[in-house]
């Protein structure tokens, strides 16, 4: 009788300790999530937070010189190269309309994860400033847009020939945590998103502003 109750005894125990265990596995990976999600969360907002703080400054900038007042585009190069960091903004209802990948210039190495920025000649480095998108024109690439750079960081940008343009090595969707390709140090977009900024430079009245910061 006695070794009857303590097998049974033995065999609730180890039931419990099952449930037990059972629980607090679920319940560690349910609150993984919950701050997994959190953590993207306030990521997100703090990225939105800091496009809206650029934003406003070239919202500025653009109704003293004759720029589009409503649209801009915002490249941030602190954001992994394997996720969306062009951002098309729409300055009046502070809202992300389209968001891509883009590259940064490899500093003429053969691959930088890193960007590196220079306003030099032959650099081959992302300069950081605002720009002017200028006119369209048939490039190495297919379609491509002249870039005037608009600050002493990025002075000399037409003359490095920085241009807005598409190249089949970045893709369409996210791949990070793996990184893009490099460019010479022109915002490299997919060819996808370069067709879908087209008709936003196209049918824009006055000239609109990118602006590139870390």
């Amino acid at each position: 009788m006695k070794k009857i109750l303590l097998t049974i005894f033995v065999i609730i125990g180890l039931g419990i300790l099952f449930i037990a265990y059972q629980y607090r596995t679920l319940f560690t990976k349910t609150t993984t999530k919950a701050l997994h999600e959190k953590l993207v969360n306030t990521e997100d907002t703090l990225l939105v937070q800091k496009i809206k703080k650029q934003s406003k400054t070239l919202r500025i900038f653009a109704q003293k010189n004759h720029y589009n007042k409503r649209i801009c585009f915002l490249v941030d190069m602190n954001i992994h190269s394997g996720k969306n960091r062009f951002f098309v903004y729409n300055m009046q209802q502070d809202s992300i309309e389209l968001a891509g990948l883009v590259a940064h210039g490899s500093g003429n190495s053969k691959f930088t994860q890193t960007p590196s920025f220079s306003n030099e000649i032959s650099s081959g480095c992302t300069s950081l400033g605002k720009y002017k998108v200028s006119y369209q024109y048939k490039g190495k690439f297919g379609k491509a847009y002249k870039l005037n750079g608009l600050d002493s960081s990025n002075s000399n940008a037409f003359e490095r020939n920085v241009v807005l343009h598409a190249y089949s090595c970045v893709p369409n969707n996210q791949p990070y945590p793996l990184p893009i390709c490099n460019s010479l140090g022109c915002p490299m977009v997919s060819y996808t998103f370069l067709e879908a900024l087209h008709p936003i430079i196209a049918f824009s009245k006055q000239p609109i502003l990118l602006y590139i910061y870390h």
